[in-house]
């Protein structure tokens, strides 16, 4: 009988979204919403499973590159997606954590970001 090894850790890229968009001849924009969207799944599923870490590389310094009114979405979503998971993890006993630079990121972000991991420490 074969035995099913778990993952302690999952990390996703949050990468295709806008190209996923394209392709349903939607705007890139709508990519992103859905991509936001499904990390409520994928979160569900790791508590499913009891998968104790979910890392999200959700911005990357070539996201920079994007056009400025793609990049202020994609603020506007992380700021929004934010404030919704700063609720989501102080229900579910989730602690929040930011990896990597916030350089270049708008005041308005770096403060959510601090929010949520003073909020949910």
């Amino acid at each position: 009988m074969k035995k099913t090894v778990k993952p302690d850790h999952i990390a996703i890229i949050m990468d295709g979204n806008g190209r996923w968009a394209a392709r349903q001849h939607l705007p890139r924009i709508e990519g992103h919403k859905k991509g936001a969207e499904n990390v409520r799944t994928i979160l569900e599923r790791c508590i499913i499973h009891k998968i104790p870490y979910l890392t999200l590389y959700v911005f990357s310094t070539e996201n920079w590159n994007r056009p400025r009114e793609e990049v202020a979405g994609l603020f506007r979503l992380l700021e929004q997606h934010l404030d919704e998971g700063i609720k989501e993890a102080l229900a579910r006993n989730i602690r929040l954590h930011h990896i990597g630079s916030t350089d270049g990121l708008p005041n308005r972000i770096k403060h959510k970001i601090k929010q949520a991991i003073n909020a949910t420490a």
